[in-house]
């Protein structure tokens, strides 16, 4: 059920345990690499990590056009049949994706991640890459 580098273990299963209805946890890179996720198929977390790099763009190129914004990302919600997607900003050039069902309530979900991420933020990173090499 757990996929990491050890570290993120305690710090995944604390949300999955606090909020029903999770159905999959993924850190990312910005680039779209899976770095760990707590649930869900491995191959389904690699799929999630790849789209969420376009998400985030996509958000911050968005988000550029208000004019009080510094085009960052913080939290982009979907809402689907059957349930509900969430990708939020988790440290530098990280993030952090949920995956549920329709038990879970989005502002719980939203508070919940945020305060994870306040919690452990810093661990939530990766190195940026350039030409798939570690900069």
């Amino acid at each position: 059920m757990i996929e990491q580098q050890g570290k993120f273990d305690w710090m995944l299963q604390d949300l999955y345990d606090g909020v029903p209805g999770i159905e999959m946890i993924v850190v990312l890179s910005a680039d779209g690499l899976r770095i760990a996720r707590y649930s869900g198929d491995p191959d389904a977390a690699d799929r999630v990590a790849a789209a969420c790099a376009g998400l985030q763009s996509l958000a911050s190129a968005v988000s550029q056009e208000i004019p009080t914004s510094d085009g960052a990302m913080k939290m982009v919600l979907i809402e689907m049949n059957g349930g509900y997607f969430y990708l939020m900003a988790a440290g530098a050039n990280a993030y952090l994706a949920v995956l549920s069902d329709v038990r879970c309530e989005p502002g719980r979900m939203g508070l919940s991640m945020a305060d994870l991420v306040a919690r452990i933020g810093p661990h939530l990173t990766s190195p940026a890459r350039r030409n798939g090499q570690t900069v």
